[in-house]
C-alpha cells in the first residue's frame, strides 16, 4: 500500500512531530505554512493583528537544534512535543520581542513589556515558536460591554467566524479561535475572565481549555479581574489542548495565585489522562435548566440528546435535569455584582499593569479614555463605546460594598455547583455551549469544551464540560472520550 503524504492542514501535534522525526517536515515550513495562511484568510477572517518578524528565525533555529538533537541521538538536547510547533498568542499576553501587546487597542500601541509573560517563557523554553498576536474583543469587550462587537477590535477589524460570516465569532479571545479553527495556526493561547475562551471556542468548532484560576500564571498579561483571570489553550484537539496545558501549567513567583493551584498538578502531567475509556464509570450532571431552554436550533436541540446517550453508551452514570442554586442570580452578572467586583478590580489591576511597563503612551485608566476620545478616527468610536470604562474609572477598589458583593458570589458558588456536585458525587457537569460559563467564571472552575455538531446553516455548536477547581485530570478523561466518540469537528469551508 501506497505511503500518504503528510498534510499539514489539521495536523495534530502528535502528527507534526511524527512528521518532523521522519524528515517529512521542518519547522520552517510548517511556519511558512501558516504565515501563508494568514496572508490569505486573515484579510477576510482577521484572526490575527500581527505576526512575529522573527518566526521564521526562530523556526530556523528550531530545526538546527532538532538536527543536532538527532546527531547525539536525542540525549545532549531532549525535545518536548512543544519544539518547533508554532503558537499564536492573544494579544493581551506579553511578549518581549518585535511585536505589541494592545488588547487591540491603539492605546498600547509602541508600549514594551519588561519581560515575556509567564505563560510565553514557558512555552520559549519548550521550544514552541511564537507565530504571531491573536486578535480579541478589545479590551476584553470591557470598554463597554454592550457598546462593542464580539470580536471587533481597531487594530484587526471586525473578526469573521470561518464557519459562517453572519454568525458571531463570539470573544473575547476570537482571533485565537477563528485563526485555529482556518488552520492559520497549530495551537493558540486565549484568556478567560467571563466565557472568553469557552464561548469562541464552541462557536468556531475547536476545543477550548479554561484552567483553575492560578494553574496558569497571569504575569505580564494585560489583567481585567485577576481573582478571575485564567490562561488556557484553544485548539484543534484534546490532546492537543492537554500538551501545551502540560507546558503553560506551574508555579511562577511573579503570580502568586500559582503558588495556590500548583497543589493540584498532578505528578507526570496531564498527558497521562488522555484515556480513550475516561468516560468509563464517570458521574455525570446534565444540567438543562435554563441552558437547553434557549437552544434555538433543532439540530443542536438533538444533537445534545444523543450525546447524552453516547456517555451512557460509553459507561458514564448519567444524572439528568439536575439544577443549581441560584442560576438565575448567577446568570446575571448585573444582578449577582459581578460586574461590579469587575470593574472595582479592572482599574486597580490595569494602572498597576500600565505603570509596571518599560515604556508606554498610557499609565492609566483615565489615560486610555482620554486617548479614545481624542483619537475618534483610530479607534472609531461612539459616545458610548467606552461606558464600561467610564463606570470603571470611578470606583476605588474593594471596599466594604465590594467585600458584601464577593461575599454574595461565594455563597452562590458554595451553595451552587460546589452542592450540586458534592452532594451527587459528580466527576462534571455538563451543559450545551457556553451558558453556564457565569458559574464557572465566580468560582475559578475549569472547563473545557468540545464540538459537538452545526446547525442547519453551518453554525458550530458545542458541548461544555465543568468541574471544581483542580479537576482538570477528570475533565481530560471525559472529554477526550467524548471526542474520540463522537469526532464531530470538520474544518470549515475552503471557501471562505
Amino acid at each position: 500500500m501506497e505511503k500518504l503524504e503528510f498534510t499539514i492542514e489539521e495536523a495534530t501535534i502528535e502528527e507534526i512531530q511524527l512528521a518532523f522525526a521522519e524528515a517529512k517536515l521542518t519547522a520552517r515550513q510548517l511556519v511558512d505554512f501558516y504565515l501563508r495562511q494568514i496572508e490569505i484568510l486573515n484579510p477576510v477572517l482577521r484572526g490575527v493583528i500581527e505576526v512575529n518578524p522573527d518566526a521564521q528565525r526562530l523556526a530556523d533555529e528550531s530545526d538546527r537544534e532538532k538536527e543536532r538533537s538527532r546527531e547525539n541521538g536525542g540525549v545532549l538536547l531532549e525535545l518536548g512535543e512543544l519544539h518547533g510547533i508554532p503558537v499564536l498568542i492573544k494579544d493581551t499576553i506579553g511578549t518581549n520581542d518585535r511585536m505589541n501587546t494592545t488588547a487591540g487597542s491603539y492605546a498600547l500601541l509602541g508600549s514594551k513589556v519588561s519581560h515575556d509573560a509567564g505563560v510565553v517563557a514557558r512555552l520559549r523554553q519548550a521550544g514552541a515558536i511564537i507565530l504571531g498576536k491573536a486578535s480579541l474583543s478589545e479590551w476584553y469587550k470591557f470598554r463597554s460591554l454592550d457598546g462593542v462587537p464580539n470580536g471587533w477590535c481597531a487594530r484587526a477589524g471586525q473578526g469573521v467566524n470561518p464557519y459562517l460570516a453572519s454568525g458571531t465569532p463570539c470573544g473575547s479571545s476570537s482571533g485565537s479561535a477563528i485563526s485555529v479553527a482556518a488552520n492559520m495556526a497549530c495551537v493558540a493561547l486565549g484568556t478567560e475572565t467571563h466565557s472568553s475562551i469557552i464561548c469562541p471556542s464552541i462557536n468556531n468548532s475547536v476545543v477550548g481549555l479554561k484552567p483553575t484560576v492560578g494553574l496558569t500564571s497571569r504575569a505580564g498579561v494585560i489583567p481585567v479581574a485577576p481573582r478571575w483571570d485564567t490562561i488556557g489553550p484553544i485548539c484543534r484537539t484534546v490532546a492537543d489542548a492537554v500538551y501545551v496545558l502540560d507546558v503553560i501549567a506551574g508555579f511562577d513567583p511573579k503570580d502568586e495565585e500559582t503558588s495556590k493551584a500548583a497543589k493540584f498538578i498532578p505528578e507526570g502531567g496531564y498527558k497521562q489522562f488522555l484515556n480513550e475509556n475516561g468516560l468509563k464509570g464517570k458521574r455525570l450532571g446534565i444540567v438543562r435548566h435554563p441552558f437547553v431552554d434557549k437552544i434555538q436550533e433543532i439540530a443542536e436541540f438533538a444533537a445534545f440528546e444523543r450525546h447524552i446517550e453516547t456517555f451512557r453508551q460509553r459507561g458514564a452514570q448519567v444524572l439528568d435535569n439536575l439544577e443549581i442554586d441560584g442560576i438565575g442570580t448567577i446568570l446575571d452578572p448585573n444582578h449577582s455584582g459581578e460586574i461590579s467586583i469587575m470593574m472595582a478590580d479592572f482599574k486597580t489591576s490595569i494602572n498597576a499593569y500600565l505603570k509596571d511597563l518599560e515604556s508606554s503612551p498610557v499609565r492609566s485608566l483615565a489615560d486610555i479614555i482620554a486617548f479614545n476620545e481624542s483619537n475618534p478616527e483610530l479607534e472609531q468610536l461612539t459616545e458610548y463605546d467606552q461606558q464600561t470604562f467610564i463606570e470603571a474609572d470611578k470606583t476605588n477598589g474593594i471596599g466594604e460594598h465590594e467585600k458584601a458583593i464577593l461575599q454574595k458570589l461565594e455563597a452562590l458558588s458554595c451553595n451552587g455547583l460546589e452542592k450540586l456536585m458534592k452532594e451527587h458525587e459528580l466527576d462534571a457537569v455538563v451543559t450545551p455551549g457556553s451558558r453556564a460559563c457565569p458559574v464557572l467564571a465566580i468560582g475559578g472552575y475549569p472547563a473545557i469544551t468540545v464540538p459537538a455538531g452545526y446547525g442547519v446553516d453551518g453554525m458550530p455548536f458545542g458541548i461544555c464540560f465543568g468541574g471544581l477547581m483542580g479537576s482538570e485530570a477528570k475533565l481530560i478523561e471525559i472529554s477526550y472520550d467524548f471526542e474520540k466518540a463522537t469526532r464531530a469537528r470538520r474544518p470549515p469551508s475552503r471557501n471562505i
